[in-house]
């Protein structure tokens, strides 16, 4: 049943590798757990809502952080819901659960000095400078252009339109998008695009690709490739790829863009998702406020002397 499942969510929901494999690792634990409880191997298509609830009790009592369950519970419903299609249940028995109430999660980000510093960094005497060609373009594209890490990775040479200045970017859900090309993102990507044929294998398409084999660059390499670019640069507090694209957002709404274009740029289909930046803006806001308001700092006295500037008293409103 599994394969066929499997099959499924290849052709029919368009779902990326990484999602599927988490959805099928998803629903084996929860036939696992059934088993566990007592149940045979092949008893996934009489289970109930009260076991997936059981199941989800279990995940929790675990210490299982909040965002893996609701994407297990996810992948439940996902399943069932085939099944339901495919007439081997009567009734979905996840869609009736509620997702666990999310903990609140402020994605993390760099400023604007720490986001220069990454993308200035020298390679160094003892560097390798095709490694370094290759991470500064990558660094460039995450946050010029406010690609996720997959995205990213999964381009291919024929995506990059350098002479106007954006990227064919396939998203999430197989939504393609055009993405804009920084003004230093173009000169970065060139340079890699002549770098490219020294490490690329024969007939490899990738954009970027493996220091070793020469095949599509993978992510945890992108992860090690950030963090030397962090080192290169003296960023002290560690970042992942993605951070890039969360400073890429924050930025662009600390700069005056509306929320809705932020949007269309990050690839969000629901607004919602994009507006857990803006707390992060309105933080950043109420630093300024704080450190620059005479009536925000430490010890400032209601008082017209410490409203009024030059310490005189305000002048009375007139009617």
């Amino acid at each position: 049943m599994l394969a066929s499942y499997l099959l499924w969510l290849e052709t029919q929901r368009g779902l990326s590798a990484a999602t599927v494999r988490a959805y099928l690792t998803d629903v084996r634990q929860f036939a696992d757990f059934l088993v566990e409880q007592g149940g045979s191997p092949e008893g996934l298509c009489d289970a109930g809502r009260r076991d997936v609830q059981a199941f989800l009790a279990e995940l929790f009592r675990r210490g299982e952080a909040r965002s893996s369950m609701s994407r297990k519970l996810a992948a439940l419903r996902s399943f069932f819901h085939y099944a339901l299609r495919s007439r081997l249940v009567k009734e979905n028995p996840a869609k009736a659960v509620r997702n666990p109430r999310q903990e609140s999660y402020q994605p993390r980000v760099l400023n604007v000095d720490e986001i220069f510093a990454v993308l200035d960094a020298e390679a160094g005497t003892d560097g390798d400078p095709l490694r370094h060609s290759r991470d500064r373009a990558l660094a460039e594209l995450l946050y010029g252009s406010g690609l996720r890490i997959a995205e990213a990775l999964g381009l291919d040479v024929d995506d990059v339109q350098l002479a106007a200045g954006v990227v064919r970017v396939m998203g999430k859900g197989n939504r393609e998008r055009l993405a804009p090309l920084s003004d230093s993102c173009v000169p970065a990507l060139r340079e890699w695009l002549d770098d490219r044929p020294l490490l690329a294998a024969d007939g490899e398409t990738a954009l970027f690709v493996g220091i070793r084999g020469g095949r599509r660059m993978q992510r945890r390499e992108a992860v090690r490739s950030m963090d030397r670019l962090g080192s290169l640069a003296g960023v002290t507090r560690h970042f992942s790829p993605h951070a890039l694209r969360h400073s890429f957002a924050t930025h662009l709404l600390d700069g005056g863009a509306d929320l809705r274009s932020v949007q269309e740029l990050l690839g969000h289909r629901r607004l919602t998702t994009t507006q857990r930046y803006t707390q992060v803006s309105l933080e950043h806001l109420m630093r300024v406020y704080d450190a620059a308001h005479p009536k925000a700092r430490p010890g400032a006295q209601d008082t017209p002397e410490a409203a009024a500037p030059g310490g005189a008293p305000p002048e009375e409103d007139k009617p």
